[in-house]
């Protein structure tokens, strides 16, 4: 990409993918990578094959080249990428589909399940870095909500292995890191004035409390306000049909879950809108993270 100005590559229509990092978002020359990553380029707009709707909107470039094994890109400010906005849909997602993309931070890769916004954005992600990665400092300003899925995740507080639920409250701020390495289910932006107190709980010796129906069991996450919750289903456990006002939003972190619309491995993701009907069973037993009530909007 050196040397060859953006206006000229846009013009040739080589091969480029739009991609959101943490704290910026770039376009990255793929092109011995393309097809691999199921992207094709229309114009300044993405789609995918990955049931995920992205849409960049720039207003102004800069051209930068990342140093060593890094990608040369070409930085995008006050851009807008939306992906999977439209809470009005039902999307089902499973991250091992998705290719992982590099952020800012050496080290730290991310698979992008939803984003609304610019270089701040309200997003949810699985985030992976490698052993001995980090991030700088920063602040939270609408809180952020962890699920660590593997390995160990640091900050400035503390040592969290698998299973750890961390719920950092808007204006909160750290500098995290992996000497490890691990990955991690992570809500951005999502929080409000409910949630005041950061909260920590270890999901391997935490009380499971009984569910609505035999087989079912369901530990709660966050405390404060319309928080999040831990579901876990013994094989052959079936669930009456209902609703959910505000919609419904599921992670498989370990089995199979499943409703009448499909069958959901570990690694699935289901955004149900407002009102949305389902029947969900679990055949062969699954453990899942729910939120619900937040997509009214």
């Amino acid at each position: 990409m050196r040397g060859i100005p953006l206006h000229e590559r846009l013009a040739n229509s080589m091969p480029l993918v739009f991609v959101a990092c943490m704290q910026d978002l770039c376009i990255i020359d793929v092109r011995k990578s393309l097809l691999d990553h199921g992207f094709p380029l229309l114009g300044a707009r993405l789609c995918t094959n990955l049931h995920s709707a992205v849409d960049l909107k720039v207003n102004s470039l800069t051209d930068e080249h990342q140093s060593g094994s890094r990608l040369n890109c070409v930085k995008l400010i006050n851009a807008s990428m939306h992906i999977n906005a439209d809470y009005s849909q039902r999307v089902v997602i499973n991250h091992h589909d998705l290719p992982w993309i590099a952020s800012p931070e050496f080290g730290v890769e991310r698979r992008m399940l939803e984003r609304q916004g610019d270089v701040v954005a309200k997003a949810t992600s699985i985030v992976r870095y490698q052993p001995g990665s980090k991030f700088q400092m920063h602040t939270h300003e609408l809180g952020e909500e962890i699920l660590v899925l593997d390995g160990t995740f640091s900050d400035e507080t503390g040592h969290y292995s698998a299973g750890s639920y961390i719920m950092n409250p808007p204006g909160s701020s750290h500098a995290p890191f992996s000497e490890l390495g691990c990955t991690l289910f992570v809500k951005l932006r999502h929080l409000g004035p409910d949630q005041v107190a950061r909260e920590v709980i270890d999901t391997n010796t935490a009380v499971w409390h009984q569910g609505m129906v035999p087989g079912l069991h369901v530990m709660p996450l966050m405390q404060q306000g319309s928080g999040s919750t831990l579901v876990r289903w013994a094989p052959q456990t079936y669930f009456n049909p209902h609703r959910h006002y505000g919609g419904e939003e599921i992670f498989v972190v370990a089995g199979v879950f499943e409703d009448e619309h499909g069958r959901y491995p570990a690694g699935s993701w289901i955004r149900s809108p407002h009102m949305s009907l389902h029947k969900p069973f679990s055949q062969e037993g699954c453990t899942i993270f729910v939120k619900t009530g937040h997509l009214l909007s």
